[in-house]
Order: structure tokens, then sequence, then C-alpha cells
């Protein structure tokens, strides 16, 4: 079976610029086509009250059955807080060598931190983080190289070290 594109979902208002620059970067980092669409769903059967965050989980799950498709890897874009069980946040999860993936951008401004707005970062921010959570759907592990997007990110200081780019060494296992 051979894939057809990736397709990219955006819950919620996305700058179209934005969006154009993570297509043609997914796109160089993948060699396929990037489609992008607009998604609608009802997000608060995905809040927990008691942690004030969505469950990353459930919403991986409702993107994988309700948007997945054998021929496609797809991603949701959201702009809300994502939490898993065992961790206090995430910026994003998807199904390793899967059809589905998620990512927020809520955790990716630098003015949730007290720091000025800056909106080249934010943007690079969100590119890494969408072309990582790609990068797990294809089969990719986190990576131990400091500059691969593949790298592990706990906090948005990770996501700023590492480059938008897989590393040679995760280049030759999507081959």
């Amino acid at each position: 079976m051979n894939l057809e594109n990736i397709t990219l979902i955006s819950f919620g208002y996305f700058e179209k610029e934005l969006l154009e620059m993570v297509v043609n970067d997914v796109e160089r980092e993948f060699l396929l086509p990037v489609k992008t669409q607009e998604g609608h769903m009802d997000l608060s059967e995905f809040y927990d009250p008691s942690r004030r965050q969505y469950d990353g989980n459930r919403l991986l799950k409702e993107i994988d059955f309700g948007y997945g498709d054998d021929t496609i890897k797809t991603l949701g874009i959201f702009n809300v807080d994502l939490f898993i069980p065992i961790l206090t946040y995430i910026f994003g999860q998807a199904f390793l060598n899967g059809r589905a993936g998620i990512a927020s951008i809520y955790r990716l401004r630098n003015e949730r931190y007290g720091i000025k707005s800056d909106e080249k970062v934010f943007a690079d921010r969100i590119r890494k983080e969408v072309i990582h959570e790609l990068g797990h759907t294809f089969g990719l592990i986190h990576c131990q190289n400091p500059d691969c997007v593949m790298r592990s990110s706990t906090y948005v200081e990770d996501i700023d070290q590492k480059s938008h780019h897989l590393c040679n060494h995760c280049r030759l296992k999507l081959i």
C-alpha cells in the first residue's frame, strides 16, 4: 500500500501563512504532498475539569477513528492544553507507525511563559512539533541526536534547541 499524502486538519483558527509554511516544511521532510482542511468537533467531551486540560489519548483516538485513512497520515492541530495521565502536559502525540497524530500550539507561544512575543520562534516551534509527531506515524522513535527534530522535547526550550529536519539516521529509516 502506497501513501497518497499527509493531511493536516486545523481545529480552530490558524493563520493561513502559518499553515502554508508548515505544509512546505512537511512536504520537504517527508517528500509527500500535504493537504490541509478545517476540522470541527466539540472538544468539551475531551476536557478533564479536574486537570483543566484536554485528554490527549482520547483526542488522538478520535482523530484516528474519525479522520484516519490507511493511505494517508493525518495530524490534527489544536490550540488547547493537552495532557496524558503520566505527564503534566504534552505538545503532541501520535500512534507509532500509525495513521494519526495530534499537536497543540497552546504551550508554544512565548507569552505563555511571560516572555515577549516572537512570531518566528512560535512558527519554528509549530513546524518542529508537526514534523516530530508525523515522524512517529512513520515509525520513527525519539532520537539522541541533539539537532534532530525527532529528539524528545519536554520543554519549549528543548524544541528551540533542535532543528526542524530529520537527521541522516532518521531519514534513512524512512526509506
